[in-house]
């Protein structure tokens, strides 16, 4: 298992997608902090959770998750955020350059964004995509 013991917190409204996540990044070896799915739960976590990385999804209920990525950037922990709006929605200038998953992603992009996530590979400069986005986003 390529990430055996690494705590990610999930930050992700959509009970079916939060899942899906969870199952994807067990199958990879690693163990989930979540899902949570309101912005307070995720403000909480960011704070106080042991976590090796999150991944958040940008939109919860209406509410953007830009605190949590706050709170998580000054722990020095690092974050994908995820979000179906990923090409369309303009970025605070303080995550500029945070890796994006678009949403619909696929098992194999996320194993790949957290790898260069926790190797401190390839920056949010490259917007990773998931199958029906892959031509427009990239």
């Amino acid at each position: 298992m390529i990430f055996s013991g690494k705590r990610v917190l999930v930050v992700e409204d959509e009970f079916l997608v939060a899942l899906g996540l969870e199952d994807n990044l067990r199958s990879l070896g690693c163990t989930v902090v979540g899902p949570v799915s309101s912005l307070s739960g995720a403000m909480a976590a960011a704070a106080h959770e042991k976590v090796d990385a999150a991944i958040l999804d940008v939109n919860l209920a209406g509410e953007a998750v830009y605190p949590a990525a706050s709170i998580l950037a000054d722990r020095g922990i690092p974050f994908i955020f995820c979000s179906g709006y990923t090409g369309s929605v303009r970025m605070p200038a303080e995550f500029a350059d945070a890796p994006r998953v678009a949403k619909p992603y696929t098992s194999r992009v996320i194993a790949e964004a957290l790898s260069d996530l926790l190797s401190g590979g390839p920056s949010g400069e490259r917007t990773l995509c998931g199958p029906a986005t892959a031509s427009s986003e990239m």
